[in-house]
């Protein structure tokens, strides 16, 4: 991974044959009022919890705060606060905190509506997505926490089966959740990751970069090994959006001659398309001449 000033990232230019990431993550409905605007990059990585209660109108808002963004891809995952985009965790909050948040106990959209609404971005849940030659996975899950969404115990093997979907050609993980002992610690160095997220991430997937949030107060990056770990945070432990969005490059991916040939191929039909097309224009304006 290339070295970007954390500090000062929007000053640094962007190598050539790079491609640039910018991480957000935990930004609760805040980020009309970040303290650091967000730089340019190619790629935007939210890391989940955009919201408090996932409340639509809060979906719509981030929306149009991502539609205002001047990254060519924006990829989202959701968190445990995004209430709505998670139907089990919303009865039981419904259920314990009818008088707490009456909007959302009223809701009666599905979370499939809930996450169409978000139309300015890639929303991942559980899949992958490439951009730029980068396969990048997304997903929300958390080892249990109280009522929140997507809540999995550790207990078991349901949350263990979560990270083993996740393919190993990632280059880039997307996780709300951070690994067990990275960039997880709160409250007296509790850590509150995911053991079998980090077996899977340090053993089989092995990525390039693992961007997370979550945990506010561990805001940062770490490397480790092969993979550098970036907890995104940007609410600090009060929920004041003071954290400096983190930038990365990472120098493009050579494509395989199979993906080289498709490129090569769609070039030449689109130069082969523009010539038949300025080739019409010409005859049009000669007939029109006489």
């Amino acid at each position: 991974m290339s070295s970007v000033s954390v500090d000062n990232p929007e000053n640094e230019p962007c190598p050539p044959d790079h491609t640039r990431f910018v991480c957000i993550s935990d930004t609760h409905s805040r980020h009309t009022r970040m303290t650091h605007a967000v730089p340019w990059g190619h790629v935007l990585l939210h890391a989940g919890d955009f919201t408090m209660h996932g409340l639509l109108a809060e979906v719509v808002d981030f929306n149009t705060f991502l539609g205002t963004l001047p990254h060519e891809h924006k990829i989202v995952i959701a968190g445990n606060h995004e209430l709505t985009f998670d139907e089990g965790s919303r009865e039981e909050f419904k259920q314990r905190f009818h008088d707490l948040c009456p909007d959302l106990c009223r809701a009666t959209s599905s979370a499939a509506h809930a996450k169409s609404l978000l139309t300015n971005c890639w929303y991942l849940e559980d899949e992958e997505v490439t951009v730029r030659g980068f396969h990048i996975y997304g997903s929300p899950w958390q080892p249990a926490h109280r009522w929140w969404a997507f809540n999995v115990s550790e207990l078991g093997t349901r949350l263990a089966e979560k990270w083993e979907r996740i393919p190993t050609h990632t280059d880039i993980l997307l996780t709300h959740s951070p690994p067990h002992g990275i960039r997880d610690s709160y409250s007296f160095m509790r850590h509150a990751g995911c053991k079998e997220l980090l077996r899977e991430v340090k053993t089989r997937i092995k990525p390039q970069c693992h961007v997370f949030g979550h945990i506010h107060e561990d805001y940062g990056v770490t490397v480790k090994g092969s993979t550098t770990y970036i907890n995104a945070a940007t609410c600090n432990g009060g929920y004041r959006p003071t954290r400096q969005p983190i930038v990365f490059d990472l120098p493009n991916p050579e494509l395989d001659s199979a993906t080289q040939a498709l490129a090569d191929i769609s070039l030449v039909d689109t130069i082969r398309d523009v010539l038949w097309r300025l080739g019409q224009l010409s005859l049009s304006f000669f007939s029109n001449k006489g």
